[in-house]
């Protein structure tokens, strides 16, 4: 596993999931943005929740990436990668993520609804399952949290 960088330098990748998310959210979706980083720390793939596009409950963006990422590379075993994502991953994503031996999730805003990765439960850390990823939280918290904000006050 490669050691871990500085909070500050997950900002450049997670403004590419950012910008995803905003994707997501001119679709219909909930804005969430995912971006996967390889061992050296650059952006392999990116997506965005297509949920509503593709009527498929699967298509959360983290889902995308590790999809995309395993087929490019022909193997399911994605170590050596760092999910970046808005919204912290849901129990779904969080279960993928461990499937899939991601070597660290980072993400932006908490998720007290259906957080998977510290908020409700620790899906990444429990020590019952196989494989066990760092967990970086809070990265352009700020900017993620208003962009979920302003999507479901415009729904209501």
């Amino acid at each position: 596993m490669t050691e871990p960088i500085s909070t500050t330098n997950y900002e450049p990748p997670m403004r590419v999931a950012l910008e995803a998310a905003e994707a997501a959210a001119e679709g219909g979706d909930v804005p969430v943005g995912a971006v996967l980083l390889d061992d050296s720390l650059e952006v392999v793939a990116v997506d965005r929740n297509r949920r509503e596009q593709l009527r498929d409950p699967t298509a959360h963006a983290e889902m995308l990436v590790l999809s995309t990422r395993s087929r490019e590379i022909g193997d399911w075993r994605l170590t050596g990668h760092t999910l970046v994502v808005t919204l912290e991953p849901c129990p779904m994503c969080a279960g993928a993520a461990v499937w899939a031996r991601l070597d660290r999730i980072v993400y932006g805003a908490s998720d007290p609804k259906a957080g998977a990765a510290w908020s409700l439960y620790n899906i990444p850390q429990d020590r019952r399952l196989n494989h066990r990823i760092e967990l970086v939280e809070g990265v352009l918290v700020d900017v993620c949290s208003r962009l979920l904000e302003r999507f479901f006050a415009d729904k209501r």
